[in-house]
């Protein structure tokens, strides 16, 4: 049905009046909502990727037992210092995830990034921190509803968007909720922190049309323009109950000293942070290394463990010494030499693609220059190669033109406390599938056949 389903929407393509009225209202209403990251289309593709209704039910399955397992990981890092340890955490990162955020969720939003195809759902990594997409899509829902080609597409397939901003605002409300141990007296103010002049600046401008929308009062700041006074946390007269975190602590870290305010407001409790500083424990891409470890499987229920095993790829920190591999002992640094055909080398904390070695796009010599570079850094992984998804894409050219190209597909559920309620989808013609190195991303629609 699937295949049957592309074919029609890319029959209807064939047409040219109905192609250039839908590409003339894409790139109108990419302009109008401001789908634009570093300068460029977030969606320059004339389709939607398409999930149908009974694989994106398994995929919610999987992804909430995964996700059980993985606040598992997190309640018994709070308890044992070797999974932090195992997990990399650096010092200051563990005292600024000893800090109880008032809630128990350990990130009540995130994003699972995983490949869909015909014999596989495979995980690749996690997005614990701070997860980005969640506005961008609604307003791409929104767009491609209304393109003429859709329109026409509609006449033969049910299809349903997964609009995630109301899930962000509620998961906002219900951990302020739970961090007061009551009710708010009144509407609470959301501050929504970042870094200055970030690329996602208009995707904050999305949340805060709608937040404001739905009543509650939002600012958009930088962690300078912020100040501590009076156990409160404000932005010159306007007064903040929940601080929306899009900063990074990576890029926290280096002006925290000069800008603690975010910090001693959320130390002293008179803030609600979402996410807190306690989701570095599991947007460490070590992660994983935990969830595939036979070490740590009593952890998990058997349930998870079978979730684990047919869809997170088996991941290690590299360094020297031995480890598991299939029910087998190995030298884990001979192992990741001798394999490179099948494993990736990427750091443990980092994001856009950054420092990752594929090896089986790389020659001999460079996949040892960079595992000796990734044992002497001592915070690199390495992980199994999983089954990667391709489809035809109607990509949108600079002059206009349309050109059907195969892309990498890299579908991304959002979780809202453990429950998946949205997902985009990113597209690249490279191995790396994220915007911030050159690839789009497009809506996920669910789709089922009309009777």
């Amino acid at each position: 049905m699937l295949l049957d389903a592309v074919s029609r929407y890319h029959d209807l393509l064939r047409d040219n009046t109905l192609a250039e009225s839908s590409r003339a209202l894409l790139d109108e209403g990419l302009e109008r909502s401001r789908l634009i990251f570093g300068g460029r289309r977030i969606s320059p593709y004339l389709r939607p990727h398409f999930v149908t209704e009974q694989d994106f039910a398994w995929i919610c399955r999987i992804c909430e037992t995964v996700w059980s397992a993985i606040q598992k990981v997190k309640d018994a890092a709070i308890a044992d210092a070797s999974i932090v340890d195992d997990l990399g955490l650096t010092e200051i990162e563990r005292e600024l995830a000893s800090i109880d955020p008032g809630y128990r969720a350990v990130s009540p939003t995130a994003r699972l990034d995983s490949f869909l195809t015909d014999t596989a759902y495979s995980f690749v990594e996690l997005n614990g921190e701070s997860p980005a997409g969640i506005a961008y899509v609604d307003a791409a829902y929104d767009i491609f509803s209304q393109l003429p080609v859709m329109k026409r597409f509609g006449e033969s397939y049910n299809v349903r968007p997964l609009y995630g901003r109301r899930f962000m605002l509620d998961v906002l409300l219900d951990s302020y909720e739970e961090f007061l141990g009551r009710k708010p007296d009144s509407a609470p103010q959301i501050a929504i922190v970042d870094l200055k002049d970030r690329p996602t600046q208009s995707e904050f401008e999305l949340f805060k049309e709608f937040f404001e929308q739905q009543g509650y009062p939002t600012i958009i700041c930088s962690p300078e323009e912020l100040e501590f006074v009076d156990n409160r946390l404000r932005v010159r007269d306007f007064q903040i109950d929940i601080v929306y975190k899009r900063l990074l602590v990576n890029e926290y870290l280096p002006i925290m000293s000069e800008y603690p305010a975010l910090l001693d407001s959320f130390r002293a409790g008179a803030i609600c942070m979402v996410n807190s500083f306690r989701s570095k424990l599991i947007h460490k891409k070590a992660l994983f290394a935990i969830l595939t470890d036979q070490r740590r499987a009593g952890l998990f229920s058997m349930e998870e463990r079978e979730a684990i095993r047919k869809h997170v790829p088996w991941t290690r920190i590299i360094r020297e010494g031995r480890t598991d591999y299939l029910g087998k002992e190995i030298d884990l640094v001979k192992h990741t030499r001798a394999n490179r055909n099948r494993l990736v080398l990427k750091p443990n904390d980092d994001y856009g693609g950054h420092g990752i070695t594929i090896g089986w796009n790389a020659d001999e010599a460079a996949w040892d220059e960079a595992l000796r570079d990734a044992i002497r850094n001592g915070d690199y992984l390495v992980q199994e190669r999983v089954p990667t998804a391709r489809e035809t894409f109607p990509a949108l050219k600079e002059n206009g033109a349309i050109e059907f190209a195969e892309q990498l597909v890299d579908l991304d559920p959002l979780l809202f406390n453990g429950k998946v309620r949205s997902a985009f989808t990113r597209l690249s013609s490279t191995e790396l599938a994220n915007v911030s190195s050159g690839g789009g991303m497009v809506p996920t629609f669910i789709i089922s056949e009309k009777t």
